[in-house]
This record gives C-alpha cells, structure tokens and sequence, in this order.
C-alpha cells in the first residue's frame, strides 16, 4: 500500500467512526460504537507508527497529496489536502497513539455511563480536526483543524450537561479560545495581504522578498512579518493555554479524565506549539515576535509551576503542570530550538497522558475521589497505578544522570530546552537569558509540585479511612461511574454528591480493570524510552535529515548547535533543582507530614495568591465579564427598550392604541346618537356653505 494510502486511512479513518457512532450509536448500541471507533482509532495508530518508521530510515520523501477544492475566491485559493514530511509524521504518531489508548483506557473508565456511543463519536470527531490540523498545506486548513478541535473540546468539556459546572467551563473553553482565534484569523489575513497566498509552500519560499517590508499604523512603521508572527501567535496562545489566556484550562477538568488526558497530553494544547514550529520560516525573519514567544513560554512555565504548588485537586495539579510544560516549549521556539520543541512535545505526550491516565485510575479506585487531602497511603491498594505514576513523575522532573546521560524521557528533552536557552543566553543574553533562569527555577518547582502529588496521594496516613470513620457527606468528584449512588442520567455527574453518611472513605481503594491500566502500562514505556531512542533523531546527529527541512534555522541560529556543548555545570543544574525540589516535597509531606496542611489552614498571603492561581479569574470577573455584561445591559435596556422599542414599536404602537381606544368611544352603536351626529353634519355644512356664499 502507497504512502498515501496509508495516510488517507490515517486521517479519515477517526472521522468515519465519529460518523458512525454519532449517527447510528443509538441503533448499533454502545459497544459496537465503542468497537468501531477503537478499531478505526487503533488502525490509525498503527499505520501512523508504520509511517513513521518509513520517514525515520530514509524510504519517504516529503510530499503533498492534494485532494479536492476547499476554498475559491478571486486569489485567495485553499485545497484540502495532507501534507506529509517531519513534522507531521511526528504528531501523526503522538496524536493517534495517545488517542487510540485514551479509547482503549475510556472502555473501562465509561463502562457504566448511558452514553458512551456519544462520548466515543466525539473523541474520535475530536482526533480527526486534529489530524486534519497537523496536515494541513495552508493556513485555511489549519484553522479548519484549529476550529475543529475547539468544537470537539466544547462537546467534550460539557459532556455531562446536565452538570452547570460542565456547561459553565465548556462555554469559558469555547469563549477565551475565540479570543486567541480573533488573532489567528487577522494574522492568516495579514499573511495573505503580504503574500498574497495562504499556501505554506509559496509563502516560506517568498520570506526574504517580504522580510524587510513594514506596514505604518498610527505613525510607526512596524515590520509587516512579526506582524504576522505576533498575530498567528496570539491564537497560539489561546490553543495552548500561555499566560493571560490560560484561564480556561484547569476548568476543563470537568471533562470525564480520559477527555483531560487527550486535550491536555498530546493534541489540543500542542497545537500552538506543532504551528509555532511549523512557521520556522517566518519566526526566523520576526525577531520581535521570537522574543514575545520567549517572554510569554517563560513566564507561562513559571506561573503554572507556581499555582502548581497550592492546588489540592489531583487531576487540576497535573493540568497546571501541562501548562507549565507547554510554557518550556514556546520559550524552546522562541530562542530559536524549534527542534527541542518537538521533541518535549513528543516526550510530554507519553508522560502527561500517563499521569492523567494514572489519575484516573487513582479517581476510578477511590470511587470518585479528587482531593489529594482524602488521600494518602494508596500504594498498597493500586500497585500497578503507583509504579507507572511514580514512572510519570520522574519523567516528568526529568531525571537522569548527566554523565551517563541515562535517563527518563523528560531528562532528554527538557534538559536540552534548558540548555538551547543557556545557549542563547550567551549568544545573545535579553529574554534568552530570562528564559534560562525561568527554566532552573521551575524544573525546581516542578518536582516539588510533581512529589507533592506522589506523596499525598500514595504515602503517609491514609485519609480516605478518616473521612470514612467520620461519615460526613463528602463531595465526589469525577464521578465516572456515580450511577452506583444516582436513579438518572446524572449518573456521571463528576462531582456527585454522596448523601449516604458513610463518605467514600467508607469503600477501600481498589484497582482499576486491565483495560485502563494496559493503556497506563504502554505509555509507561515511552515514558522511559522515548527520550533515549530518538534523542538522536530530533535534536542529535540525525536532525538534520529526521526533519527534511521542515523546521528551518537561519544560519545565524547555532543555538542547537551549542546547547551539545554546554558546560558541566548547566548539564548538572536541572538535576540539582529537582533533587532540591524533591527534598523539600518529602520534608513537608513525609518527613513532617500535616506541615502543608498547617501553612494552608493560615491562610497567608502568598498561600492564598498561589491557592487562587494569581486571582486572574477574580481579575478578568471583575473586568471583562462584568464590563461586557454592563455593556449589554446599556444596550438591551437602554438602547433596545427603552431608545428603539420606546420610540420606535412600543411608541407608535402606544400612540395608536390611545387613539383607537379614544376614536373607539364614538361608536356607541344607538341609531341615535348616529343619527344625532349626522345632523350635526348637515347642519355643519349648511353653515358652511352660507358663510361661503355670503363671501
């Protein structure tokens, strides 16, 4: 079978199965819905990797596979077509492996839950815009993708509706996201107005030709590509969750686990870095907007890893941590590591999928459970959960010995993040350098936030027993499976309550089946492997013909080049601020257990800036949703009822109604009073035409 074959069962695959469990899941019942859409998920994986491995050896060649008209009008011309060289076959890999094992994981996890023909139709919708986003060969395409997959998180985010906190993250999702994608749509406008195409191909060939041009707007001639750049960038970060417009991430937890596994791990919240990447050419000419990238990667890692810290809620500290992770990559595009990017993304997909999924099995085995503080002493209850999550954390604190470089996957592309920014930092110091600094201080952050979470939920005083002695009315929150506790279709309500007065601590913790933990099991793998096996392929000595030239480095950016020959003391650092950060996690958890909970219970004022995430959604409450909401006051009440309905409908309607209703009292009906008026006529006229003829 031809390459493109294999890609167009690889792209079209997913949606078929969306199509079918959507429109006929009802009829076919779930589990054919569930075999159908698993199958086709599966299939894709495979041939994925079979694609990948004809890339990875040499025997393709890139190529673009065009196959029907998408967009006609005058010059503006876009065609649906796949678009096939590195970097595509990298997140064909990623995303179709971490979306078949979500639908194998969500086989167990959904096993109870009324509508799982539903569930499935839309992971599989949710795959298929993604694929179609890392093909795409034009800009129209790729915001066709980068809608899609913002459709799909609503329908996934609020898929328990009946739950207002679903519906209400769902709707902040959809809403902040159009705000990055007003961006995105006026870059791809900027883009087309300079060169006068949308297509990747002839826009990166004419870069030099447009790379001195500039556009003057009130009095300043600012450059015509950061222009673009900036712009495409501002979608980047409302797809990504980058600083200022990352509110909507941690409420997409309100989504079933296996959903915060597939956006949070490897497709949604990458897309902005996969494009990033993908606009090489264009970043490499728009200096300014590298160093925005820079700036807003930095300070997203450091934000996240902070409120990281205070979070209690087992699956929003791993939300953070996607944050903070994503944050690494921009900053690695921006210094110009393009290469590094990727290969975090790669790495991150298998250990934040693994942690998500590790969660979940946490959540399904403590039935229903959220809260880290009802935790503890759950390593002799879920096994297999506690191995493969410790193998996440050290993952993702990328451990590893330097020396040996031997390590876990996050040693290996973290670590070279940190060390392509030490290495712009010296070649040319500014935010690079802030960058470098950031990343020390939040690898540092990260283990702590990462061990904090290993050592409440596994180790010390089992809480969930005290709160089962107790037997007060606990909230249950994920509640996947919560028709044990509900008469209705509410049955998923993520965070049921539980009015039995026994708590769920009442239940022992227990093991989830072998069709979640066999999806843990896998990635658990590349957790391990990733990093080691193809370190040489995206940022070694095969990098260069790994990427066929689909990430492009100006010749001035030797950046890659010099993080190889970084000195001992940057290659040691990550572990050293890890070591630190694990130490401190184990003093105030294990060593000195109930010290967290003492600092949380007084209520400082560091706690309580971290514990409420910066207070960006009490800031943007009281700006934007309520300036937005006295706006639409002032136009509904003012402008629509009382300016336009007063003067116009309900005015004339009321000035008519009062005539009628006055002109109406002269129809008396008595054959009197009519013929009264009528001699009043006769009489009238006379007069008149007596006046008239004496005149």
């Amino acid at each position: 079978m031809t390459a493109e074959a294999l890609l167009l069962l690889i792209v079209f695959g997913p949606l078929a199965g969306a199509i079918i469990a959507g429109l006929f899941g009802a009829r076919i019942g779930a589990l054919a819905s569930q075999a159908i859409t698993t199958g086709l998920l599966v299939l894709s994986a495979v041939l994925s990797w079979v694609v990948f491995a004809q890339w990875t050896w040499g025997d393709l060649e890139p190529f673009t596979l065009t196959l029907a008209p998408f967009i006609h009008v005058g010059e503006f011309i876009s065609n649906w077509a796949i678009r096939f060289d590195g970097l595509s076959a990298v997140m064909l890999v990623v995303v179709t492996s971490v979306s078949a094992l979500v639908h194998v994981y969500s086989w167990g996890y959904m096993a109870e839950d009324p509508s799982r023909p539903r569930f499935f139709a839309y992971l599989s919708l949710f795959t298929f815009a993604m694929l179609a986003l890392v093909t795409a060969a034009d800009f129209m395409q790729l915001f066709f993708g980068w809608e899609g997959v913002g459709l799909a998180s609503y329908l996934l985010i609020g898929f328990w509706h009946h739950k207002d906190s679903a519906n209400a993250a769902s709707i902040k999702a959809f809403v902040v996201n159009r705000v990055g994608d007003f961006g995105f749509a006026l870059g791809i406008m900027t883009v087309f107005w300079m060169f006068g195409s949308i297509q990747f191909a002839e826009v990166f060939a004419n870069i030099d030709e447009i790379a001195g041009s500039t556009w003057r707007f009130i009095g300043y001639d600012w450059s015509a590509l950061d222009l673009a750049a900036g712009l495409l960038f501002i979608g980047a970060m409302g797809k990504s969750a980058q600083f200022f417009l990352h509110t909507w991430l941690p409420d997409a937890m309100e989504g079933p686990t296996p959903v915060s596994a597939l956006i949070h791990a490897a497709t949604m919240v990458t897309a902005g870095v996969y494009m990033v990447c993908l606009l090489s050419p264009m970043f490499e000419a728009a200096p300014v907007a590298r160093d925005i990238v820079t700036v807003i990667g930095a300070v997203t890692a450091l934000f996240a890893a902070t409120v990281g810290l205070a979070q209690n809620d087992i699956k929003r500290v791993i939300a953070y941590s996607t944050c903070s992770q994503l944050g690494y990559m921009f900053f690695a595009a921006g210094v110009g590591a393009y290469q590094a990017a990727m290969f975090h993304l790669f790495t991150h997909a298998f250990f934040k999928a693994l942690l998500f999924l590790g969660a979940g099995s946490v959540i399904h085995g403590m039935h229903h459970e959220q809260d880290m503080r009802r935790m503890g002493g759950l390593w002799r209850y879920l096994p297999v959960t506690y191995a493969v999550m410790t193998i996440g954390t050290l993952a993702i604190t990328g451990f590893g010995i330097p020396s040996l470089g031997l390590g876990l996957a996050g040693f290996y592309s973290k670590d070279m993040i940190i060390e392509s920014a030490w290495a712009a930092a010296v070649s040319h110091g500014g935010v690079a350098a802030f960058a470098f600094f950031v990343s020390l201080l939040a690898a540092g952050l990260t283990a702590f936030y990462s061990w904090r979470l290993a050592f409440m939920t596994f180790h010390g005083t089992p809480k969930w027993a005290e709160a089962g002695a107790q037997g007060h009315d606990d909230h249950a929150h994920d509640g996947h499976a919560a028709a044990a506790h509900a008469h209705d279709v509410s049955a998923h309500d993520d965070h049921a309550h539980d009015d039995h007065g026994h708590g769920h601590g009442a239940h022992t913790p227990h093991e989830s089946p072998a069709s979640m933990l066999a999806p843990i099991l896998l990635l658990a793998v590349g957790a391990i492997a990733a990093g080691y096996a193809f370190k040489k392929q995206f940022v070694g000595d095969y990098q260069e013909a790994f990427w066929g030239g689909a990430i492009y480095n100006a010749p001035t950016n030797t950046v890659l080049e010099q993080a190889h020959h970084a000195p001992a003391w940057v290659l040691w650092a990550p572990l050293a601020v890890s070591a630190i950060g694990f130490a401190a996690a184990w003093y105030v958890y294990i060593a000195r257990e109930g010290m967290g909970a003492r600092i949380a219970a007084k209520r400082g004022p560091v706690w309580s800036f971290l514990y409420n995430k910066w207070f960006f959604d009490e800031l943007y409450q009281a700006t934007f949703v309520r300036a937005a909401k006295l706006l639409g006051d002032l136009f509904w009440k003012v402008g629509d009822q009382k300016i336009i309905d007063g003067l116009g409908p309900d005015g004339v309607s009321g000035v008519s109604y009062a005539l009628g209703r006055r002109t109406g009292r002269l129809q008396t009906g008595f054959l009197y009073h009519y013929a009264f008026v009528m001699l009043l006529g006769v009489a009238g006229l006379l007069t008149f035409a007596l006046w008239a003829w004496r005149a």
